[in-house]
């Protein structure tokens, strides 16, 4: 089920997002050396807000998204995009990801929508050439109240502490968390974290 299918075309409309998506960008290539060599994968990508603000970083995004409406609307604007962009409507705890490898694995907002934290740091992990790394941007815990509606919503936010522990788990290293954005809401002040690790 298509769970963006009636928010999909209104998504990049809202400035905050645009916003938020250039901020994270940014904070990634001044935490990452990104090359035009690099190929990188964006998970969660969406409508690609943040893959079209890394596209004149490095080589080659491959986007990654289980919302086809989404991905709809990151079609209708590729040409928008300053390296050859590959879209791949999948969920990768579903699908044989054998054949994907990358040197890096960026992700907004996403990682709260994932049932299973561990899980996906596996995949992550499995899916970066050596040396490869993660830039993932995620909520910090909050109470429930960020979105309006949790359909698809497992974790309302994180503890930066607890993801640490999961990455080194499965064998991250260098793993830092910056706060790198806060979204203002009518209901509070929501702080957004960066985090990058190493393979």
């Amino acid at each position: 089920m298509d769970i963006f299918a009636n928010r999909s075309k209104s998504w990049d409309m809202k400035s905050r997002r645009v916003q938020g998506a250039k901020r994270i960008a940014t904070a990634i290539a001044d935490r990452i050396d990104l090359s035009r060599e690099m190929s990188i994968a964006d998970f969660g990508a969406g409508t690609g807000l943040l893959s079209l603000f890394l596209s004149d970083r490095v080589g080659r995004i491959t986007a990654i998204d289980n919302s086809p409406s989404m991905l709809e609307v990151l079609r209708d604007k590729i040409g928008e995009f300053n390296c050859p962009i590959e879209i791949l409507n999948m969920d990768i705890t579903k699908s044989k990801i054998d054949d994907l490898k990358f040197d890096g694995i960026v992700s907004s907002m996403t990682l709260h929508h994932i049932d299973d934290i561990p899980n996906i740091f596996r995949l992550f992990y499995k899916m970066l050439d050596r040396d490869g790394f993660i830039a993932i941007a995620d909520l910090d815990m909050e109470d429930g109240t960020f979105h309006s509606d949790n359909s698809g919503v497992f974790h309302f936010g994180f503890e930066r502490d607890y993801l640490n522990r999961i990455s080194q788990e499965v064998g991250f290293k260098v793993i830092n968390f910056e706060t790198v954005n806060r979204i203002n809401k009518a209901n509070g002040e929501f702080p957004i974290f960066l985090m990058t690790a190493f393979k």
